[in-house]
């Protein structure tokens, strides 16, 4: 009843409004002799449009209400605050003057709308304990700017002026911020009485441009020869804990300098914050088209030649396919979601320099890609903010920065227990907590503040250096790797441990001579598959299939559920129980999940379970001995694939393990009826 009120009160009392305006600002001409008739009648008439667009655009609604809270509130207020939204497209249709005026001269445009909006409440009695037009604050938010280089806030931009006090618009990811503090509205300075009425909360954000992330990408373990240059933002009352670190935002702000010391550091007071979320190509590269047609009758063949192509600007192409292929699952199985499949990979070798190559090649297929620096930290720490307020600002750091992608950590073993530790409980619970202590930052309490980790992690280890380290164990069992260097909890909760097949002593011929022709040429196209699917291209694809969307059938789902139990029930020490850890499952579903957008499908099948549970198998047998599912070394890809007839062998074996498994799964599976002649 009382909004229909005000609906009736705006109805009325328009005209009413409209004529007290005209002959207040006839009143105001009068008042204002030093002016010019001009300025001041363009003003005036700004006044009058910026009336028309409130009540066109439904702002006008929307402040009577925002009026009524105020009104009805027990509370006193000194200030009242308002934000009125502005589409700068609409306004500049409906008065170019206006329009540009908000875009820039946006705190003078909003002394415009600051006095439209205080003759409004006086004239319709909405705020009863209002007296002055400066107790009135008007906050401008303009829905987006017009898409112009000239409205793009650039620290590469030279000269850059910080004095014009207008909107400008920027994208960033936000890689430290500061807790929350108090600041005084309207004067802009830190109040140390916490009751004071005109007291708000504030955070300061550090943010770099994302194309910054470029460079973490790199091949060189040294960063000594570069500086990330990041920009402050403010945030402020109704924006505070708006942004999360680590996240890509864009906003839009007025950009200023702010002097501390002898250093003058440029920041931007946000006006409006937008998260941006990635998209991927809408399509895949018409060779990669052309690949799926010729392989559409088997569900392996086109991963297969994927994983056999894949890097060969690193490695000729038919080398390392397992580890190709598990890397392509990780790739595609990348995403910002809470609760996502991720799938770490840990790799053991005594080939470094290769392997390090093939992961960095493959970390630059995506946005979010990270080279962590042995120097830094891994997750995100605490400092003092730099700008002298004396808080806590958390630092975002590799994992953080990787959020969707992958954050590659370089030699396991070159980290001491407590990195190990930290990391063995972030991949299990994908979370980290950062401790404030309240005393050091100026507060009164300490904090724990916790950040979600999103991203799949890349190591390896080397074994030549782990032997030399660490007095080998004896009695293994058939199929098991010395890998006690490596903590056992952390190798439970590394997605998949991976052997590589070319230890450094028996280098394969056609590795030696790709190293050797890329260390006379390095920009050489040494294959024909090189040009024909090139490394754009396969980027696309990543960007493109780890977007699909997938979902289990119900055979593979009961396919995988049979393999997981039976395994559960077979793998036990008198010790430990099962040897088989909880995160297996999720495991196993990660990597159906990944074939799937990597065969381009939106259905889990039951070939793609397989793959899966022979490359879990095959992880399992490098850790704890084999199982009596009993598969070959390299039970994916069990022989070199050089035409077509050694991918329908491929497939042959292929279907041979699968009723291998069925076989598996009848005889050990406990309360599971799969028949093995089903097909």
């Amino acid at each position: 009843m009382a909004c229909l009120m005000h609906t009736f009160i705006i109805i009325v009392a328009w005209p009413v409004l409209m004529l007290f305006l005209h002959s207040l600002f006839q009143h105001f001409d009068k008042e204002c002799e030093d002016l010019s008739w001009r300025m001041h009648h363009e003003i005036q008439k700004m006044r009058e449009i910026s009336l028309v667009y409130l009540d066109r655009s439904g702002g006008l609604q929307k402040f009577v209400h925002d009026c009524k809270k105020y009104n009805d509130s027990k509370q006193s207020y000194a200030v009242y605050r308002f934000i009125i939204s502005i589409n700068p497209s609409d306004i500049t249709e409906l008065d170019a003057v206006l329009g540009n005026y908000i875009l820039h001269n946006p705190i003078q445009a909003a002394q415009i709308f600051q006095s439209v909006c205080f003759i409004a409440i006086k004239t319709l009695s909405l705020i009863e304990q209002l007296q002055t037009e400066a107790q009135v604050s008007i906050l401008l938010k303009p829905t987006h700017l017009p898409p112009l280089p000239s409205y793009v806030f650039s620290l590469s931009a030279f000269p850059f002026n910080y004095t014009s006090q207008r909107f400008y618009m920027s994208e960033g990811i936000a890689t430290a911020m500061g807790t929350v503090t108090k600041y005084t509205q309207g004067a802009r300075f830190l109040c140390t009485e916490e009751t004071c009425p005109f007291s708000e909360d504030k955070q300061i954000v550090e943010m770099v441009d994302a194309k910054v992330l470029n460079a973490l990408k790199g091949y060189s373990d040294d960063k000594s020869h570069f500086m990330i240059q990041t920009f402050t933002v403010f945030l402020r009352d109704e924006l505070v804990n708006k942004m999360k670190i680590g996240n890509h935002y864009k906003i839009i702000g007025i950009p200023a300098c702010v002097q501390n010391g002898l250093q003058a550091t440029t920041c931007i007071e946000v006006n409006s914050v937008q998260l941006c979320k990635p998209n991927g190509p809408p399509f895949v590269g018409d060779n990669f088209k052309y690949l799926l047609s010729l392989t559409s009758s088997s569900c392996w063949k086109f991963t297969a030649i994927l994983a056999n192509i894949f890097a060969s600007q690193v490695v000729p192409p038919g080398t390392c396919n397992t580890l190709k292929l598990t890397i392509l699952l990780s790739l595609v199985q990348t995403c910002e979601k809470e609760n996502a499949n991720y799938l770490d990979l840990l790799i053991v070798t005594s080939d470094t320099l290769v392997i390090d190559r093939l992961l960095n090649y493959s970390l630059c297929l995506l946005p979010r890609g990270i080279r962590h620096p042995p120097s830094s930290d891994i997750f995100p720490s605490v400092s003092k903010d730099k700008h002298g307020t004396g808080s806590a600002s958390i630092q975002a750091c590799s994992a953080v920065l990787a959020k969707g992608g992958v954050c590659y950590i370089g030699d396991l073993s070159s980290y001491k227990k407590d990195k190990l530790e930290l990391l063995q409980s972030v991949l299990e619970s994908r979370m980290t907590t950062v401790f404030i202590p309240g005393k050091k930052y100026g507060e009164e309490a300490d904090q724990q503040v916790t950040i979600s980790v999103q991203t799949n992690f890349w190591s390896f280890v080397d074994v030549d250096s782990s032997s030399k380290k660490h007095i080998q164990k004896e009695n293994f069992l058939i199929g098991q790797m010395d890998v006690s260097l490596i903590p056992p909890n952390l190798l439970d909760v590394f997605g998949l441990l991976i052997y590589n097949e070319f230890p450094s002593c028996q280098l394969s011929s056609p590795l030696v001579h790709h190293i050797l022709k890329k260390a006379i040429n390095p920009e050489a196209m040494l294959y024909k598959v090189s040009q024909q699917f090139r490394m754009q291209d396969f980027e696309e694809f990543i960007l493109f299939a780890r977007n699909l969307h997938v979902e289990l059938s119900s055979e593979a789902e009961n396919l995988i559920q049979g393999y997981y139990l039976a395994s559960r029930r077979l793998r036990r020490d008198s010790l430990r129980g099962s040897t088989l850890s909880a995160s297996a499952l999720k495991i196993l579903i990660s990597l159906s999940k990944a074939h799937t957008k990597l065969s381009l499908r939106n259905k889990v099948l039951e070939e793609d379970a397989l793959i899966a549970i022979l490359l879990l198998e095959s992880s399992l047998t490098l850790k704890h001995g084999k199982s009596a599912l009993c598969i070959a070394p390299n039970p994916v890809f069990p022989f070199d694939l050089s035409d077509e007839n050694s991918l329908q062998q491929r497939d042959s074996y292929l279907m041979q393990c699968h009723q291998q498994l069925l076989k598996f799964i009848a005889a050990y599976g406990p309360g599971i009826h799969i028949n093995p002649n089903e097909e």
